[in-house]
């Protein structure tokens, strides 16, 4: 602003000095004027003297003298005219100068020092009038993607805490179960053959839930990180989930599969989708401790597997939730867990193609995933 006040200033002082200039030599014209008189008195004379052929010649003179002199007024009358019509023009391209780049540019140079002491709050308004108006848009939405960066951020610090924690008291309780049959083991308290095996069945269930759950830590790091690698692959979906139900089941006989009569093709990965059944099993042997139904059907170009449990099911109020990462619903009670299993679920049946849905049935709960078929 300054700059554009002194550029201003000295624009208008150079046209006085020249408006100035102009009305000294006007008055200079205005002095040879004197003369006239004297042209006067000697065509009288002339006249008197009956030299009629040279007062006519002096009049004619002087006519043309007076008709220069007239115009040479007219150009003096102009100059203050010009001059106001100049300083008016200056000062209304001062004032849009003003307003149009420099009061805009003003602002966007204080908004970005703003940014940089990490005032975030106040929004820079887009006007469409100024030559910054992509500029002001711009810089708006950089201040909007930092604010949204910093809470995806501070979301990130705020679920890793949870995770750590989560982690910990989940590990704790099976941890301890594992030390004390240990220690009962070492000090000889199993008794007989019968409390030996039921106290060695302990730990390595108790191992088992530690691996899961450290399992579904490493996965949902590596989906934070999008380094969650699938390696689909034409495959059997049939056989392949007969084997891994007989593993998952290990002689509890808690698992029902109803197998189709007719063979179906998938392409999918397959470590990550016995990760995907493991969690359903998992989960329905946690929370609803009831036969587990299993079940795989074709249905048009999708392959549909379904696990079904007995138990109480989902709350309606948390169904929209549970696919959230470290949600758990109001029905967990006192379960060891992260809230990361259906997250895991969803994530894997997504990225390989397929989706997930929830139905409470009023005898438990039906999680069916679907896939696409491979029919090449």
């Amino acid at each position: 602003m300054k700059k554009l006040i002194y550029t201003a200033v000295t624009f208008g002082l150079l046209l006085t000095v020249v408006c100035f200039f102009a009305f000294i030599h006007s008055g200079r014209v205005d002095s040879s004027s004197g003369t006239y008189a004297v042209q006067l008195n000697e065509i009288q004379k002339l006249c008197e003297q009956g030299d009629n052929a040279e007062a006519a010649r002096l009049s004619e003179q002087l006519r043309l003298e007076i008709a220069a002199a007239r115009t040479d007024k007219g150009h003096e009358t102009m100059i203050p005219v010009i001059w106001a019509v100049c300083i008016v023009f200056l000062t209304a391209a001062a004032v849009y100068l003003w307003q149009t780049i420099l009061k805009p540019f003003h602002k966007l140079t204080d908004f970005a020092e703003r940014l940089a002491t990490g005032d975030m709050e106040i929004p820079l308004e887009y006007e469409r009038t100024n030559y910054f108006g992509k500029f002001t848009w711009a810089f708006d939405s950089m201040r909007r993607e930092i604010i949204r960066a910093r809470e995806c951020e501070r979301e990130a610090i705020e679920n890793n805490k949870t995770v750590i924690a989560s982690l910990s008291h989940d590990i704790k309780t099976p941890v301890a179960s594992i030390r004390a049959y240990a220690e009962a083991l070492e000090m000889g308290m199993d008794g007989n053959a019968e409390k030996r095996q039921k106290y060695i069945s302990t730990i390595l269930s108790k191992c088992d839930e530690v691996s899961e759950l450290t399992e579904d830590m490493f996965v949902h790091s590596l989906s934070d990180l999008d380094k969650l690698t699938m390696r689909p692959e034409p495959m059997e979906p049939v056989g392949f989930m007969e084997k891994a139900l007989a593993e998952l089941d290990a002689g509890r006989g808690d698992i029902n599969f109803d197998k189709p009569l007719y063979s179906l093709q998938i392409k999918a990965d397959s470590k990550r989708l016995e990760q995907l059944i493991g969690n359903l099993i998992n989960n329905s042997r946690k929370y609803a401790k009831t036969q587990i139904d299993v079940s795989i059907k074709r249905l048009a170009d999708r392959a549909e597997i379904t696990v079904s449990d007995h138990g109480g099911g989902i709350p309606d109020e948390d169904l929209p939730f549970v696919f959230n990462k470290f949600y758990r619903g109001k029905n967990c009670g006192d379960e060891n867990g992260a809230g990361l299993g259906l997250y895991i679920v969803r994530y894997i049946a997504v990225q390989s193609g397929g989706e997930v849905k929830l139905k409470n049935t009023g005898d438990g709960l039906a999680v069916t995933v679907s896939l696409p078929i491979d029919d090449e």
